[in-house]
């Protein structure tokens, strides 16, 4: 038997794994079966070689719990370890000091990996570990390594009867005793160990199988081995050798009970860095927040996070489904993903592949691709917003939709309005609505002028349009409702006016009577045709736009500023320059209390009493 001190130069290193490593605790059993995989692995290509005697056989690894005894037990049949090899890689914690190491990794979420500390993650749940090991040797000696987390250990020789290497934590501790309990371990196993490229089992199942015919046919259970993991995931294999259901089949083990996928981009690079993997295309539909980290990030089919925005674009991460890459390691910090040289590559090479992939299925069938739109453009118009390098490639593809239904490329539809839609300061302007049926007359009343509209009604949208008015320079977005329709698209026309000033200063006073009970509201006069409404409710483009964007960021413009619009009321139409100013008193202020209800009512503003008492003025009049 022999005993010693494990090396560490300054300090204690157990007291530093338990304190700064508690809130990851559960990445021990990550640790310790990446290391069994390890082993087995070497011994499989230490086997090709040449190099081990006779067969390898079974290399399944086992998690075993026994609940009496308090111990979890991560078992393989990798290669194992001589005494002088325990000695090696379980007794010389490699690092100058501790203190440095605390210094420098304190801020960190995740250390687990630095400096080795992989197998040393053990002991943040066990009060004792023990290793057990066989080296694949001819002729070497079992040995058994322990320690009771602190840098004291014990060697000494035992009896093991095959290869590998058991480790065997002692959980004892109150608040560990989770580690204990079988849904919490095949909980991990599923989240850390789903993809391992070694069978991992945990515990055995039932399978039922028939045999014999008719009458004499029997039913027969039988404990199987329960293996956890897939070891060969598809996005380990060639494209070639792959059916959609393959890829729909991994989508569903993923991500169960979803719906399934538009479509998906198998990644499959050696050089100048090896990555692997396949993303999926999800339903998007308005919502963005759900659909973050769900790309799983694996290193050599090891999980490693689900938050992966230090190495794909923010917009990359509404994709689903997985990037392994055995370039970025188990456990690295947000400095260095952002500076790491091959992380850059990646995450160029990543949104140029789904760039090429949109291109090629708009290209291949634009149909189909205007069909997905409602989900496309949510994840389309992020990427132009927030990535430069997407927007200059995205634009080809990019769609714009309007109130009939048509899609059209930004370049499509600029030349479709240019003609009739470019104003007097040379801007195309865009006209636009985001909420079809209630803007349904004004939508109408540009209709009548040949002026198309286009459907903005994304989340999204406020900005796309600012970002798009910033690229395009010539164009400009304007709301359908932001001004009378003569004004939406400004050609210098005037209409003449049939009132005096006289007479228009009586309108607008009649309609002031209610306005200045409104704050925001405010009344114009216009000329306009006597064939538009005689009362038209407008909201001024930019100070709306503003107050939106304030609300989609959870703040209230300006502290709480009112709703500001325009009560535009058309001086040429015949219930104003005619039956208004030859009323007088209450009668002249009903009825254009009663036009401006109609306005408000039109724009969806009319609501609770004020809606209650437009109704009951609406029976009396039909009375």
């Amino acid at each position: 038997m022999q005993k010693g001190n494990i090396s560490v130069q300054t300090e204690n290193i157990f007291p530093i794994i338990k304190q700064f490593l508690y809130s990851d605790r559960e990445v021990f059993l990550r640790e310790l079966v990446s290391n069994a995989v390890d082993a087995t692995t070497k011994l499989k290509t230490l086997a090709k070689r040449g190099e081990v005697q006779g067969e390898i056989g079974d290399t399944t690894i086992e998690i075993l719990i026994d609940e009496s005894a308090k111990t979890l037990t991560i078992r393989d049949r990798g290669i194992g370890m001589t005494e002088e090899e325990v000695n090696k890689y379980l007794n010389q914690v490699a690092f100058s000091s501790a203190q440095e190491f605390l210094d420098k990794y304190k801020d960190e979420g995740n250390i687990i990996g630095h400096f080795g500390l992989g197998f040393y993650s053990a002991f943040m749940v066990a009060k004792r570990v023990e290793v057990l090991t066989k080296s694949y040797k001819e002729g070497a000696k079992p040995v058994k390594w322990s320690c009771e987390g602190d840098p004291e250990y014990i060697i000494e020789d035992v009896e093991k009867d095959f290869r590998g290497t058991d480790v065997v934590l002692y959980i004892e501790n109150e608040g560990d005793k989770e580690f204990l309990e079988r849904n919490r371990i095949e909980d991990l196993l599923n989240k850390y160990a789903k993809f391992l490229p070694v069978p991992i089992q945990f515990g055995t199942k039932t399978e039922t199988r028939y045999e014999g015919e008719g009458d004499e046919e029997q039913e027969i259970n039988e404990e199987v081995p329960n293996i956890i993991n897939n070891p060969n995931p598809i996005w380990k294999k060639q494209p070639t050798e792959l059916t959609d259901d393959d890829y729909k089949d991994m989508y569903n083990e993923l991500y169960p009970f979803s719906p399934a996928p538009l479509f998906w981009i198998h990644l499959n690079v050696d050089h100048p860095f090896n990555l692997t993997g396949i993303l999926y295309f999800p339903k998007i539909g308005n919502s963005i927040a759900e659909q973050r980290n769900k790309i799983q990030l694996y290193s050599n089919q090891v999980y490693v996070t689900d938050n992966v925005k230090e190495i794909v674009p923010e917009f990359l991460t509404l994709l689903h489904g997985v990037i392994d890459s055995p370039d970025i390691p188990l456990n690295v910090s947000r400095s260095y993903l952002q500076s790491d040289s091959n992380v850059r590559k990646i995450t160029s090479h990543i949104t140029k592949k789904v760039a090429d992939k949109l291109n090629e299925l708009f290209n291949k069938d634009r149909k189909g691709f205007e069909e997905k739109w409602s989900d496309l453009g949510v994840f389309i118009k992020y990427g132009m917003i927030t990535e430069e390098k997407f927007y200059d490639r995205a634009q080809k593809f990019t769609l714009l939709k309007n109130t009939e239904g048509e899609h059209f490329t930004i370049e499509e539809y600029k030349a479709k309005v240019k003609d009739l839609q470019t104003d007097k300061y040379d801007k195309v302007i865009f006209l636009y609505t985001n909420q079809i049926n209630e803007h349904h007359s004004y939508i109408e009343v540009a209709k009548g002028r040949n002026y198309d509209v286009l459907v903005f009604d994304n989340i999204l949208d406020n900005h796309f349009m600012q970002h798009l008015e910033m690229k395009l320079r010539d164009v400009t977005f304007v709301r359908v409702d932001s001004d009378t329709v003569d004004m939406l698209i400004q050609k210098d026309e005037k209409n003449e006016s049939v009132l005096s000033e006289q007479e228009q200063e009586t309108v607008k006073s009649a309609f002031e009577v209610f306005t200045k009970e409104t704050a925001g509201a405010s009344v114009q006069l216009k000329a306009l045709s006597p064939e538009d409404a005689p009362v038209v409710i407008t909201k001024p483009e930019f100070l709306r736009r503003m107050m939106e964007m304030q609300a989609l960021q959870g703040n209230s413009f300006g502290g709480g500023f009112p709703d500001s619009y325009n009560v535009v009321v058309n001086s040429n139409h015949p219930l104003v320059a005619d039956k208004l100013l030859k009323l007088e008193g209450e009668e002249r202020n009903d009825l254009a209390k009663y036009l401006y209800d109609l306005a408000l009512l039109n724009q969806g503003m009319l609501k609770g009493k004020g809606l209650s008492n437009f109704v009951q003025k609406a029976l009396k009049f039909v009375n």
